[in-house]
């Protein structure tokens, strides 16, 4: 799968494996986007789901593990380093498609591109 590292979670995000994510907040670079709705770690196909609420009306969102630039698990907040205008623009998330069909994956490692430092 191409960027295949693009679906790890950083070294220095704070991320350990079995950490449980669902129902953070989830924060761009510029405001809040929602909270984690589902995530994985799997190695090579680590993301999270993204329930944006009224944000964008009521869309979920996917985002590559590589994308969250530090996890505060005392305020139960993930910091991603995408702006809101970035995350809304991404592929439309299909729960029935995903992580079973690859070619779904490639989208949104064409459109999320290399992990951004």
């Amino acid at each position: 799968m191409p960027n295949e590292d693009i679906w790890g979670y950083r070294a220095d995000s704070g991320y350990e494996t079995g950490t449980a994510l669902i129902g953070f907040k989830v924060e761009a670079t510029d405001g809040s986007i929602g909270k984690v709705d589902e995530h994985t770690d799997e190695a090579g196909a680590g993301y999270l789901v993204v329930d944006t609420g009224v944000w964008i009306f009521g869309k979920h969102v996917l985002l590559p593990a590589s994308t969250i630039q530090r996890i505060d698990r005392d305020n139960e907040t993930v910091y991603v380093n995408r702006t809101k205008d970035q995350i809304k623009h991404a592929p439309e998330f299909e729960r029935e498609r995903q992580p079973r069909d690859p070619t779904y994956l490639e989208q949104y490692g064409k459109y999320y591109g290399t992990p951004h430092m």
